[in-house]
């Protein structure tokens, strides 16, 4: 398993990461656990969570399941130190967390806290904020995304005061680096420039949704993450499964996402099956597993960092890291760029 340089933190993270939010949903607490096995046991040495996990469905019972599935793993294993550990405070608007209040200097400590209570752990390696105050052109908001009403001296105050309240956080032990999650080329330029003035925590990281099919980071943000030493966390980087071809000609496989969450988060779109045929039918051309052929793909952008993916099952975890074996020969990934020319963004 390849290590890559976690922005300019000295943090070496994996180039596949085990996403977490179905641990305590579509993916039971003991089936979690063999998945944290499995992975480490493979090279594997990133996990990432969120406080408002799992999902599919989000609900006020569950929030914080995902971090305490992990932390009982912690707790009876003692193999904390093994691996890096990524978590998120939720944004402005997730209700069933700390009413929907937005992201700020009072909300960081007391988030971190109950994180490390749930993981059983004293420390976070890479705390990410989920989504900007300010809103995010990320799921399926970029067809109409207006910033025009933004407050710019309001989100660069709350910037800086919740910079400041990182340090302490730094300074206490709690977290050792700082990422952003569906943010935007301007706004990580602004926390990285903030950080830089003042000497306070420096972005090492962005989780945006990347994929075969999502491919929005490849121009402005693309630049800042070579430039600036910002590696892309890849989230969905299988859209939801679609790019497993599983959900073609009408399939929906039993216990699967889309069985309950029947759009895949605005993905199911009239353009994104033929989308996904081509890239169907370029890996069944090559002798390629679709599901190796997107992951690998993913290594081959000059800024990825590690692309985190999902399993709802132990067999499906077992599949998806053989792909680290699969190298794209220059005539695959030049049949991919036509696809993507053929079908931009379906979604």
């Amino acid at each position: 398993m390849k290590m890559n340089p976690l922005g300019r933190t000295g943090i070496m993270v994996s180039e596949l990461c085990l996403g977490t939010m179905t641990f305590g949903t579509q993916t039971p607490e003991d089936e979690a656990h063999a998945q944290i096995d499995m992975a480490l046991a493979q090279g594997v040495n990133f996990l990432d969570t969120a406080e408002m996990y799992p999902v599919n469905p989000i609900r006020a019972e569950t929030i914080g399941d995902s971090e305490r599935i992990i932390g009982n793993w912690n707790a009876a294993t003692g193999r904390r130190a093994e691996y890096i550990l990524a978590t998120k405070h939720s944004g402005e608007g997730m209700q069933h967390v700390r009413g929907g209040a937005p992201i700020s200097a009072a909300t960081i400590a007391p988030t971190i806290e109950a994180s490390l209570k749930r993981l059983k752990t004293d420390y976070i390696d890479l705390y990410q904020f989920h989504w900007p105050n300010r809103g995010s052109y990320m799921f399926r908001k970029n067809w109409d995304y207006d910033p025009s009403q933004q407050d710019r001296a309001a989100t660069l105050a709350n910037m800086e005061d919740c910079l400041q309240a990182l340090q302490k956080e730094v300074d206490r032990g709690t977290i050792r680096a700082f990422g952003l999650s569906n943010e935007s080329a301007w706004g990580t330029a602004q926390w990285l420039r903030l950080s830089e003035e003042m000497g306070w925590p420096r972005v090492a990281s962005i989780q945006n949704e990347y994929s075969l099919l999502c491919r929005l980071y490849d121009t402005d943000l693309a630049e800042l993450s070579v430039n600036e030493d910002v590696g892309l966390l890849a989230f969905s980087p299988l859209a939801t499964g679609l790019l497993t071809g599983k959900y073609q000609e009408g399939g929906l496989p039993e216990g699967s996402r889309k069985t309950i969450n029947t759009d895949l988060g605005g993905r199911d779109t009239p353009r994104v099956y033929a989308a996904v045929d081509a890239y169907l039918d370029i890996a069944a051309r090559h002798g390629l597993d679709p599901v190796h052929m997107a992951l690998a793909w993913c290594r081959t952008r000059p800024f990825m960092a590690s692309a985190i993916f999902g399993a709802t099952r132990l067999s499906q975890l077992e599949h998806a890291l053989k792909s680290v074996e699969v190298e794209l020969s220059q005539e695959v990934l030049d049949e991919i760029n036509a696809a993507h020319r053929a079908h931009p963004m379906p979604y």
